[in-house]
C-alpha cells in the first residue's frame, strides 16, 4: 500500500551499445525497467538494470536508496556491463571519437579545480594531440620549432638528444684530472678517459637509446616512440607507471628533456672516485675499463626515470671490486713469469 504513495525517482538510463541518454522517472524498479525498454526499444523478457560507473546489478531495494539521476544500464539477456572503464576503452582505441574527446577534455579542464583530475586531463590532451606517425620536418613543423635546422627526422633529434646526455657524462670524467696532484696519476687517468672517449665513440655515443628507428634491443622505446620510466633506482619497477611519447608533439618533446638517465651506481660519488683510486695504484692497462664503460655510459647501470621518480639522495651502492680490475690472460700471466724468472736470474 506504502508503494502507491511513493515517490517517483528520476534517473537517467542507456543501453550498453549506445551512448544515448534518456531521462525516466519511476516509483519502483519493475516500473523503470517497463518504461526503459519502451524508450530504448528493448524486448521486457529477461532485462536487468547495473549502475553505469561499475556495472552493481541494481534490485528493488538498492533502487529505492539511488540518489536522483542516477546514470544506469538496461541490459537485454546475455549482456554484461563492467562499467564506465568500458566507454573509456573504446574512446581510447577508436580513432572516430579523437576529436570530441579532445573537445570534451578541454571543455573540462577549463572548469575542473580538482588537482587529480586536472593532472588526468592534461596528460590525456597532451598524448592526444599526437603527431607520433609523422617522422620528417616538412610533415610536422610545429614538433620541429626550436630544434636546429640540420635535423630532418623527429629520431635523428631524438639521437642527438641522447648523445648530448652521453657527451656530458664523458665530460665529468675528462674533468676529474684537474683534482689529480700526481702527475704520473694524472697521466694514467687522461689515458683512460681516452680510451672510453674512444670506446663511446665506436658506440656513436649510445645515441640509439632515443631513436624509435633502432632495432628493439638498442632501444629505449618502443616503435611507436613511448617511453615508460623504469622507476627510481632502488625500485624494479615505476610504482606511478610514468610514460611518455616525445614523438608525438612538442609539448611532449619538451617535457622529455626533465626525465633523467639516472645512475644507479652514481657517477660522481661513486664511479668516477673509483676509477681514480684504482689508478693511483696500478697503470690503465690494469684497470677494467669495459666496466667503467659500461656503468657510466650503458643500460648496465643507466635508468631513464621520470623526474618524480629521480631520487638526488646519495645511493649507497658500490662498484663491484671483483670486476675493477682485468683479469690476466694466459699470455700476460706466461710474459710476467718470465719477467720474474729473468729478475731471480739477476
Amino acid at each position: 500500500m506504502f508503494g502507491l504513495f511513493r515517490k517517483s525517482k528520476p534517473v537517467k538510463i542507456r543501453s550498453s551499445n549506445d551512448n544515448k541518454k534518456y531521462g525516466v522517472a519511476a516509483k519502483d524498479l519493475k516500473e523503470l525497467i517497463k518504461k526503459g525498454c519502451r524508450s530504448l526499444q528493448v524486448p521486457l523478457p529477461g532485462v536487468r538494470v547495473c549502475l553505469y560507473s561499475d556495472g552493481t546489478e541494481v534490485t528493488e531495494d538498492f533502487f529505492q536508496t539511488l540518489p536522483d539521476h542516477t546514470e544506469l544500464v538496461l541490459l537485454s539477456r546475455n549482456q554484461t556491463w563492467s562499467g564506465v572503464e568500458r566507454d573509456i576503452a573504446q574512446l581510447l582505441t577508436s580513432d572516430r571519437h579523437g576529436d570530441a574527446l579532445i573537445e570534451a577534455a578541454k571543455g573540462l579542464l577549463s572548469d575542473d579545480q580538482s588537482p587529480k583530475r586536472r593532472k588526468i586531463l592534461t596528460d590525456l590532451l597532451l598524448n592526444l594531440d599526437d603527431t607520433s606517425e609523422l617522422e620528417r620536418r616538412d610533415e610536422d613543423e610545429e614538433w620541429f620549432k626550436g630544434v636546429d635546422a640540420r635535423f630532418k627526422t623527429k629520431s635523428a633529434y631524438m639521437r642527438f638528444n641522447c648523445e648530448s646526455r652521453i657527451r656530458g657524462y664523458l665530460k665529468e670524467v675528462d674533468d676529474a684530472p684537474r683534482t689529480i696532484q700526481k702527475v704520473k696519476v694524472r697521466a694514467e687517468f687522461l689515458k683512460a678517459s681516452q680510451l672510453l672517449s674512444e670506446m663511446l665513440k665506436t658506440n656513436k655515443y649510445n645515441g640509439s637509446y632515443f631513436d624509435r628507428t633502432e632495432k628493439e634491443a638498442d632501444r629505449l622505446c618502443t616503435q611507436e616512440g613511448w617511453f615508460t620510466c623504469q622507476g627510481s633506482f632502488d625500485q624494479d619497477v615505476c610504482q606511478s607507471l610514468h610514460s611518455i611519447n616525445p614523438y608525438g608533439s612538442r609539448e611532449s618533446r619538451i617535457v622529455f628533456s626533465t626525465w633523467n638517465l639516472d645512475h644507479r651506481i652514481e657517477k660522481k660519488r661513486t664511479i668516477i672516485p673509483a676509477l681514480l683510486e684504482a689508478l693511483q695504484s696500478h697503470r690503465t692497462a690494469d684497470v677494467n675499463l669495459t666496466y667503467f664503460y659500461r656503468l657510466l655510459f650503458t643500460r648496465e647501470n643507466l635508468k631513464l626515470v621520470h623526474i618524480v621518480c629521480h631520487k638526488k639522495g646519495a645511493h649507497n651502492l658500490l662498484c663491484d671490486s671483483k670486476r675493477i680490475f682485468r683479469k690476466a690472460t694466459n699470455t700476460e700471466k706466461g710474459s710476467q713469469k718470465a719477467r720474474g724468472k729473468k729478475r731471480r736470474l739477476k
